[in-house]
């Protein structure tokens, strides 16, 4: 397993946090996921087979933005 740790901007209120997470976690292979709301801080465990750069695109197909 790898882990991603990046930053979610754009995220007001839990419904959003709902949404980015839900994202993720359609991505195939995601194990941990936690996404600090008042910070925006994700840290992710995938396997090898979802890149970072296809979780940036899930998270900017949902709306918000990454970093």
């Amino acid at each position: 397993m790898q882990t991603t740790t990046l930053i979610i901007s754009g995220m007001q209120d839990e419904q959003c946090l709902r949404l980015v997470t839900n994202a993720i976690q359609d991505l195939p292979g995601i194990g941990y996921l936690e996404i600090l709301f008042e910070t925006g801080e994700a840290t992710i465990e995938h396997g090898d087979f979802v890149s970072s750069a296809d979780i940036y695109q899930a998270i900017e197909d949902a709306g918000f933005g990454v970093r």
